[in-house]
């Protein structure tokens, strides 16, 4: 069967500049939006405000749906990321929980999408998304039967 790994994203933006995670993978260092997979027995939204919290120290609410991404990733992997929008009035500052962040920066939009370590293709495509202003409302997002308990298995998909 099928399974698709998935994944949120937050494009965090505040005063002309934009929240990107540094890590070091497979012993180079490339950029990412704070993002990370979708686990058990949470929502997209909830998931992603973990995932920025995670990796920034930043607990913030995404205000907006801004694209879903389906991609295969060289080693064939596929994913299914979920990209949110969130505005802030000020640059925070940051302070990484997660052990595989090396720190957070706060950069322009050509810094990112002229960079050549990004994680994946789709650090850049998050910006020009978010760029080209489209904005979904999260009421678009549907959790049917939220939360899930504990012998409520349906088995609907």
């Amino acid at each position: 069967m099928f399974k698709p790994h998935v994944t949120v994203a937050c494009v965090v933006h505040a005063k002309g500049k934009f929240l990107i995670v540094e890590e070091t993978v497979n012993g180079k260092v490339s950029w990412n939006q704070p993002a990370g997979h979708l686990e058990a027995d949470e929502t997209l939204v909830q998931a992603a405000e973990r995932e920025l919290w995670e990796e920034t120290g930043l607990r913030a609410t995404p205000q907006n749906l801004v694209r879903m991404h389906q991609w295969i990733a060289p080693d064939q992997t596929p994913f299914l990321r979920f990209l949110f929008s969130i505005e802030l009035n000020d640059m925070c500052a940051t302070e990484p929980h997660d052990d595989d962040i090396d720190r957070c920066l706060w950069l322009s939009a050509e810094e990112i999408l002229t960079a050549s370590h990004l994680r994946s293709p789709l650090v850049a495509e998050s910006i020009r998304c978010w760029q080209s202003g489209q904005r979904l409302p999260l009421e678009i997002i549907g959790e049917f039967n939220w939360p899930f308990t504990k012998g409520d298995h349906t088995g609907a998909a």
